[in-house]
């Protein structure tokens, strides 16, 4: 786990007492977010450092590379591996604390722990995989170890959790990272996982309004649209916002979307949206809290301005405060000195502060979590019988069956501890490993392994058991099984979890949290 560290930060008590000292300029500089990179060469560690000293940043995001940041989202450039990234993470923000007059609010996207941007660190399941889960305590858990992880680390704010209803199986960039496709199970499950980040003491933001899941564009490479009614978006995308939001969040992100029936434009993101952000969002919805852009260096809003400093303007003109991946800080705040009416700005530092404040003056003690026992309670509460019964699989346990793995040629915690003659029979059990959570090109799956599992799964004595996303079981004649099981990850407790299954020693107690096709492919 993540050891403890000390920052060198101004005492809070003047750091409060200064806020009646700040210019316009460093009122206004406090509301750029710029991106910072673990693995920065020393020359561009430098350039943050001055950026910081001379520009008054408020906050900054952290992630791992340049090549692995928003706009290489799929991955095009090699991203390349540091085992030493926690330590490099803790020496960067005390550098850039250092360098900051006003201490920093430190912020880093990690949905399913510090893992998603930091190697050698606990990786939890992703959302979709806790929206099956139905004790909302353990999910409140999840999201407490991941905010003790980002507190231990020097994080204060975790931007997430992700709150999109994935409506769209075919969505490309949220998918995974949603509870689900139900309203109120995923308003329910985030809120367990917000209220475990509130007593680690880690700032949230729930995202990405006014929802994400019904679209097929990613929108870190182009802009998607949502051609909803205002009253269908209330009662699905807008409804866990609007829940939450009422009940008190920290901040509120939005995302780079199109939405036409609410910001009157078919080409307008939603980030640069002011019927959008102020009207809807802190005027119809009453968010108090800050609001904060999606990654402005997204391409579907960044190739927008030949100007720099454009974007900045006008996603801080439609309502936002906070600018996430700020790219034009010097020419973006010149362009808010000269154009925002000083209201605005008073009102957006005043919620920033407040944020501020809130998240560096939080000490909680550090919980002590076992990541192996929590791990393992997660199997057991997420393996999810989709069709058959426990009779079914006892069935074709007791007697021969095929053991065929699809996905992974090597040997896996699963292949090595079920007990199989090996023997061909009519009777298998597939245990299928998608190379990919998304659906992009199958996830990952080749074609001749897609009909290999529908060969198969056409004998009807079969089992299935899928440790990935359970949208990858349309790719197949699912139905043809005797029984599916999906067990959402391959991490080896979910593995020694399914096996349990399989032996008839455990029960699957989790629920879908997706709808499948209703008819065979």
């Amino acid at each position: 786990m993540v050891k403890k560290m000390k920052l060198k930060m101004a005492n809070i008590i003047p750091y409060k007492k200064a806020k009646s000292q700040l210019s316009t300029i460093e009122k206004i500089g406090q509301f750029f977010m710029p991106a910072v990179f673990i693995n920065d060469t020393e020359e561009e560690i430098q350039k943050m450092e001055r950026l910081i000293a001379e520009n008054g940043i408020g906050s900054i995001c952290f992630f791992h590379s340049r090549a692995s940041a928003a706009t290489n989202y799929e991955g095009k450039k090699k991203v390349l591996y540091n085992a030493n990234s926690l330590d490099k993470l803790k020496e960067l923000i005390s550098r850039y604390q250092a360098a900051s007059k006003y201490p920093l609010l430190i912020a880093i996207d990690a949905e399913w722990g510090l893992a998603m941007r930091i190697e050698e660190t606990p990786q939890y399941p992703y959302a979709l995989t806790l929206g099956a889960i139905q004790d909302k305590a353990l999910i409140a858990k999840v999201g407490m170890a991941i905010g003790d992880d980002c507190q231990e680390a020097g994080i204060h704010w975790n931007l997430c959790p992700t709150i999109d209803i994935n409506n769209n199986p075919n969505n490309p960039v949220i998918g995974y990272r949603s509870f689900g496709d139900n309203p109120e199970d995923v308003y329910e499950k985030s809120r367990a996982f917000i209220s475990g980040m509130n007593k680690s003491g880690t700032l949230n933001s729930i995202k990405h309004f006014p929802g994400h899941g019904d679209t097929a564009v990613d929108s870190h490479l182009g802009l998607p649209r949502i051609d909803k009614s205002k009253q269908e978006l209330l009662t699905n995308e807008l409804y866990p916002f609007k829940k939450l939001i009422d009940e008190g969040v920290d901040s509120v992100m939005v995302g780079h979307l199109a939405v036409p029936s609410i910001s009157k434009s078919n080409t307008r993101s939603s980030t640069l949206s002011k019927p959008i952000i102020t009207d809807l969002l802190r005027n119809e919805f009453k968010h108090s809290g800050v609001i904060i852009t999606d990654a402005l260096n997204m391409h579907s809003v960044s190739k927008l301005y030949d100007t720099k400093g454009q974007l900045e303007w006008e996603a801080f003109e439609a309502g936002n405060d906070v600018l996430c991946f700020a790219e034009h800080t010097a020419e973006g705040i010149e362009l808010i000195l000269q154009n925002a009416t000083a209201t605005q700005i008073e009102a957006s530092f005043e919620r920033f502060w407040n944020l501020k404040e809130k998240g560096l003056g939080t000490k909680t003690n550090s919980h002590s979590v076992d990541y192996d026992t929590i791990m393992k309670q997660l199997a057991k509460e997420t393996l999810t019988l989709v069709k058959g019964t426990d009779e079914g699989i006892k069935a074709i346990r007791e007697a021969k069956f095929e053991y065929i793995q699809i996905g992974k040629t090597t040997d896996t915690f699963f292949s090595k501890n079920i007990h199989t003659n090996k023997t061909e029979t009519a009777n298998k059990v597939i245990a299928l490993f998608p190379p990919e959570m998304k659906p992009t090109q199958n996830f990952g799956l080749k074609k001749n392994e897609i009909e290999r599992v529908n060969e198969v799964l056409s004998s009807n004595n079969c089992i299935l058991y899928l440790f990935g996303n359970p949208y990858a079981l349309d790719l197949f004649h699912w139905k043809d099984a005797s029984s599916i099981v999906v067990a959402y990850q391959d991490f080896e407790a979910f593995q020694e979890n399914a096996i349990n299954h399989f032996n008839g020693q455990v029960t699957a107690k989790g629920q879908l949290p997706v709808t499948l096709n209703n008819t065979t492919p």
